[in-house]
């Protein structure tokens, strides 16, 4: 089982701060690994990545909801590396050097744009723009360790950002930022879903991973949504729930449904309950 700190709903212009830590790297964090024949365990290596959303001072709130795309990219790259070493650790392929040039590699450059594109987003509402670029580089953790995260730190609850999916609530950052006269931001709360997972196996790991990287993505998706809706309020009472949370329960059904459709598709036994922990999703 996976523990996650509990978050904070952050003030409009509020400081991103907090290592986040994977909820689920292939077996390093709650989701468990079947063997192709499902009667053993196979461990893979996972990216180990500088954090950055602790790295950031307090965001202007102009720029809060591109900072926040960008984390969420950053973690999709670890999450889509860690992928990647899942299936290199089920079927090595190339020399040596292969994990270096053909994922690491890739990622580091992957990661670059991520950063530049940080920095551009608070430069051009007026913010310092902050030297990123020594974050780029990632590593290797042993088999079995979670990769650290950036994204919704402060949530508890969710299956591969950092701390999760769930926003078990929590104060205002009363701390200021650059935008004393704006909102508080919500943020979402659903269901975490990679530790109800059954046992995966091994040949639907790397599609599951897939897929818990899609959930958190939406929510990052929806979190920065939000944000722009606490600096430019727009809509009646409803829109939040017609606009924001429906969507977002509907994608994750979709999501959800792929990685039961990826397990049943190994071993036979499609988890179909899965699917309730698509809903409910709220705002707080």
């Amino acid at each position: 089982m996976v523990r996650r700190t509990l978050g904070q709903r952050k003030h409009a212009a509020w400081k991103l701060g907090g290592v986040g830590v994977v909820a689920v790297a292939l077996l390093g964090a709650g989701l468990t690994l079947a063997s192709a024949d499902d009667s053993a365990s196979t461990a893979a290596q996972t990216a180990n990545c500088p954090t950055v959303r602790d790295k950031l001072g307090n965001v202007p709130a102009a720029a809060l909801a591109g900072v926040e795309q960008e984390l969420a990219n950053l973690d999709k790259q670890i999450e889509e590396a860690n992928a990647r070493l899942a299936q290199q650790a089920a079927n090595p392929q190339g020399g040596a050097n292969f994990i270096n040039n053909a994922i690491l590699g890739p990622l580091a450059s992957k990661r670059v744009a991520a950063l530049d594109r940080i920095g551009i987003n608070i430069n051009r509402v007026g913010g310092q723009r902050p030297d990123l670029a020594s974050f780029a580089t990632c590593g290797l953790n042993p088999p079995g360790t979670r990769s650290a995260l950036n994204g919704n730190a402060g949530n508890a609850g969710g299956n591969a950002n950092a701390g999760g999916n769930n926003n078990a609530g929590g104060g205002n950052n009363a701390g200021g930022g650059n935008n004393a006269g704006g909102g508080v931001a919500q943020r979402v709360s659903c269901p975490s879903v990679a530790d109800r997972l059954p046992a995966v196996p091994a040949r639907a790991a790397a599609e599951v991973q897939r897929e818990l990287a899609n959930l958190d993505k939406q929510i990052a998706e929806a979190d920065a949504r939000l944000a722009q809706l606490a600096i430019r309020p727009e809509g009646g009472p409803n829109f939040v729930r017609n606009a924001v949370i429906g969507p977002l329960e509907d994608r994750r059904v979709a999501a959800i449904n792929r990685i039961a459709t990826a397990i049943g598709r190994v071993d036979g036994n499609r988890p179909g309950n899965l699917v309730n922990l698509a809903r409910p999703c709220s705002a707080r």
